[in-house]
């Protein structure tokens, strides 16, 4: 099994996704432990100290100013986690909470948290068995980071709650820890603080998200080619020296990608030349490179964001390297929260974008000879009619997801907590939106697959006809109405795997970029 190793550096979106997603096994790094052991000495040193100190001797939020008493303080950690663990709703997805997870274990191995070193190595442990605690959707305000969440996790490390095993069977923590022969922790203080005072909730997600988006605008840019291939629209509009004329950087990528896909057409020479009708192609084809390679400069804007992130020790307090424990802001999730809600705009556009090429296809008036909707026999078929519904249906669903989260604030914990950041909230909505794009891309893709056939007896370029080629081995070609359904799945699944973009990846000189 691959392992990752936990230490004082950053993680990388790679290391995190491994692990969420794929089930990489995790170690803490030696120079990690020596870090935990030099910040929890320095709590010790504190506990005794007859000066106040937060989360050390104090309550939390807006108790800040009440002062524990030595024999309560393990009590205080232990309520805190109890407490704190108030999720609601449907059960969060297990890479959300394995990301989670990882990068608070991230946060515990530089040394700012004081928490004490058997209390990291559980968490790891439990990454490693692949014991996944229960965490519900909602309860987070991004602010002091998402408390409930990573309280349901924090809850699983002093044997309760419930938890899920590698193999996804439900149990009592306590039950799936001596499972293991692990044994729960009793939290000293400051541990309660350390385990719940962070983003990695919502920058979890993001790291997922970006993952996800990387491939998918690769797919929009095959799509997009397939649509202008089966629409006989023209690629003299992609050609590099047009496109340097606005030297935006993610324009420049998709543009190369759809000249690579759409070389060596026969349907594109087809009509190519001064006797051909069509003088210009709509926006939705002609401008993809734009719209795409917008969303592409998006996406590398929020992954700065999250590289300074994954650079992070979010805490509160947080222990300085001379000895002192400080207050401070850095659990807020305005920079997560502003670019999850950032992502969902390009995500709303560029799937806007391919269900019109979709519509462009079926409809007789404007698909320059393709039959109405595609079917067999138009009439008594209705071929891919339906199918742009779904499309449109979920567009319009898009387009609300894209309605920022993090401009909302609800003042919580007595006023303390006055300003909120809502980057959890902002994070579900982008998973939502993700999982959208990928299925009208899918339909995209089915129709211009379907198109392309019907063009018969020309024939697509290399890189377009391998991925039809790819998808009739999932999918039967043009013929009369069949339950479509399935196929509008399987052409999800295609795409959601990646294995669209690699069967074009395999007929071109270079991968897609």
């Amino acid at each position: 099994m691959e392992r990752i190793t936990v230490d004082v550096g950053p993680l990388t979106e790679p290391d995190v996704v491994a692990v969420a997603r794929h089930g990489a096994g995790v170690q803490l790094g030696a120079a990690a432990l020596t870090a935990i052991e030099a910040s929890r000495a320095i709590v010790d040193s504190l506990a005794d100290d007859i000066e106040p100190h937060y989360g050390i001797s104090t309550g939390f939020g807006a108790l800040a100013t009440k002062h524990i008493a030595p024999e309560q303080r393990a009590l205080l950690q232990r309520s805190l986690i109890r407490s704190h663990a108030a999720g609601s709703g449907p059960e969060v997805e297990r890479e959300v909470t394995r990301a989670l997870m990882l990068l608070r274990l991230s946060t515990l191995a530089t040394g700012r948290t004081g928490v004490r070193p058997p209390t990291a190595r559980l968490l790891a442990e439990l990454l490693d068995n692949g014991i996944t605690p229960i965490v519900r959707e909602f309860g987070s305000l991004g602010c002091s980071g998402d408390l409930a969440p990573l309280a349901h996790v924090a809850l699983a490390l002093i044997g309760e709650g419930t938890v899920r095993t590698a193999d996804g069977a439900e149990l009592p923590a306590a039950e799936a820890l001596r499972g293991h022969g692990l044994e729960p922790v009793e939290l000293a203080e400051k541990e309660g603080l350390a385990l719940i005072n962070g983003t990695d909730g919502m920058l979890g997600q993001l790291l997922l998200a970006c993952t996800d988006l990387d491939l998918l605008l690769r797919t929009a840019d095959l799509t997009a080619a397939m649509s202008v291939e089966a629409m006989l629209g023209t690629a003299r509009v992609f050609a590099a020296d047009l496109q340097a004329l606005r030297p935006q950087p993610g324009q420049a990528v998709a543009a190369a990608n759809m000249r690579a896909l759409l070389a060596g057409s026969p349907i594109i020479a087809s009509h190519t030349g001064p006797d051909c009708p069509y003088v210009q192609d709509a926006y939705s084809m002609r401008c993809a490179p734009q719209v795409a390679g917008a969303a592409r400069d998006t996406l590398a804007h929020a992954r700065l964001v999250a590289g300074h992130e994954l650079a992070s020790a979010v805490d509160n307090p947080v222990i300085t390297p001379d000895g002192r424990v400080e207050s401070n802001g850095n659990f807020h999730g305005a920079p997560v929260a502003y670019v999850l809600d950032f992502l969902a705009i390009p995500a709303a556009d560029v799937a806007s974008m391919s269900e019109r090429r979709t519509d462009r296809m079926l409809d007789v008036a404007r698909s320059r000879g393709l039959p109405p909707f595609l079917a067999d026999d138009p009439g008594v078929d209705s071929g891919h009619m339906i199918a742009q519904y779904t499309q449109a249906a979920m567009v319009s669903e898009l387009k609300r997801l894209a309605v920022p989260a993090s401009v909302d604030s609800i003042p919580s914990s007595a006023m303390q907590e006055d300003h909120v950041s809502m980057g959890w909230s902002a994070a579900r909505k982008l998973r939502r939106s993700v999982d959208a794009l990928t299925r009208v891309l899918a339909i995209e893709l089915l129709t211009a697959a379907r198109a392309l056939d019907l063009r018969g007896p020309l024939h697509p370029g290399p890189a377009t006809g391998a991925v039809v080629a790819a998808l009739r081995e999932r999918v039967a070609g043009p013929g009369p109405d069949r339950h479509l359904s399935p196929e509008v799945e399987a052409a999800v699944e295609f795409v959601r795997s990646g294995a669209a973009v690699a069967a074009a990846d395999a007929a071109l000189p270079a991968p897609l970029a």
